[in-house]
Formats: C-alpha cells, structure tokens, sequence
C-alpha cells in the first residue's frame, strides 16, 4: 500500500509551527557562563576569607596549605571574570566605533513609565501590563547594577591583590577602604542575584534563553511584545493573565 492510499486519521491534532527567534548570540552566551562560573567560585572562595574568625572558616582555612589553595582558585577566577569584563568592554567599544552598538540595553524615560505601570498593575490599580521591547527596565536595572558593581570588585580586588605596587601611588588607606568594597560589593551582588535575577529568570518562568541563544514566539509575543511587532510586523495580542515581566 502505498503511502496516498493509507487511511488518513481525522481526529489526528493540526500541526502547528512555532516561529523562534533570535535574543543572544554565541558570544553573549559565552560571556554569560564565563560570568556564571568566575563569580560563583569567587563568591565560594572569598566568604571564608572574609568571615575568618568564624568557626567555619577556621575549619576550612586551618592550615596554610588550605590558606594558599583558597587564594589561588580566587585568584584564577579573577583573572578569568576580569578577562570576560574586558572582553565585554573591547567589544562593546568596537561596536560603538562602527556605530553598530545597539541601545536597547541603555535605561530610557520609556522604562519609568514602564515600572509605574507595572507598579499600578501589582497594586490592582489598573489591568493592562505595559508591553516591553527587547529587554525591559528589571533587565537593564540588573545589567547595570552587575556592571557597576563587577567594575568595583575588579578594580579594588587587584589593589588588595598588588597592595605594595598601589601604594606606592595612593595612601595607604585605599587598601582597608578597598577589603570593604570587594567584599561588601560581593555579598551585595550574590544577594542580588539570587533573590532578584534568578526569582525574575529562573524561579517566576523558566527563560533559558541565555544558554539556547532563542526564544519561542509565545514567549515573544508575552514577554517582549514591542519587540515582537518590530520585527515582525504583527500585532502581539499579548494575554494579559499570562504576560510577566522578563
């Protein structure tokens, strides 16, 4: 029997093709998990350096084996979050010499008006959702509080790492006020991240669009309707019992 005279199943389900489409390139997503791991091993090896008269952190750093070791991981994660920072910085410098920076990330008037609705619609004050280009104002606040706050960690981590080589060109109170800064600034973003950025990414909705590069046409349509119809051209229709905020 060949294949146009087999019975067709009538109650079989339509097909329905879902459009995807692109949010991070390779490189963003390599950037992210370059991020991902130097910030989680420094953060893993720097608490006990700062916490060290706990008991914990005497058990841990009770020899000075363990001290030397404890160091030297922190310190190759270092290099390798400094290394990913300029790396972030010379691309973002070579795109901006031939214009071809976008701005989508940068905060506009638009994301004010965007978190007072959005702070109206969790009040139960009104029932529309404000609908978000590319990224909304939780992602540029969150890219831009880790960036100011990974440009602090990196610049007062070296100076407590070459603290001879700083002083001979700053007072010698830069070295305390820079120990206060790593390590506060690092408790501050670990914090951060995980309450506000993994709740928001992670938690509220699975988005593992920072590791696939992509996002389904549903998730356009929800969670970037302005996008959405710039590049297609289509109303959105977004479902406001459904939308949300990444």
């Amino acid at each position: 029997m060949s294949a146009a005279d087999q019975p067709v199943n009538q109650n079989s389900a339509p097909v329905r093709i879902e459009r995807v489409f692109q949010r991070f390139t390779l490189g963003q997503r390599w950037e992210h998990l370059i991020l991902i791991v130097s910030f989680t091993i420094l953060f893993l090896t720097g608490i006990p350096q700062k916490y060290r008269f706990t008991e914990w952190s005497q058990w841990l750093l009770s020899t000075p084996q363990r001290v030397y070791w404890v160091r030297q991981i922190h310190h190759t994660a270092a290099l390798l979050l400094t290394a990913g920072v300029l790396y972030h910085l010379g691309n973002a410098l070579v795109l901006m010499a031939r214009r071809r920076l976008s701005s989508d990330m940068f905060p506009t008037f638009q994301d004010v008006r965007d978190a007072w609705q959005m702070l109206r619609y969790l009040l139960f004050l009104t029932r529309e959702k404000p609908a978000f280009g590319k990224y909304n104002f939780e992602q540029k606040f969150t890219y831009w509080f880790l960036f100011f706050g990974l440009g602090i960690m990196v610049v007062s981590g070296f100076i407590l790492w070459f603290p001879e080589v700083v002083t001979r060109f700053l007072p010698g109170g830069v070295v305390p006020a820079a120990f206060l800064a790593h390590s506060n600034e690092a408790v501050i973003a670990a914090i951060f991240i995980v309450v506000w950025h993994f709740f928001h990414v992670h938690f509220q909705r699975l988005n593992l669009s920072m590791f696939t590069g992509k996002l389904s046409e549903e998730e356009m349509r929800l969670y970037h309707a302005n996008e959405f119809e710039r590049l297609t051209g289509e109303k959105a229709d977004l479902d406001e019992t459904k939308g949300g905020s990444q």
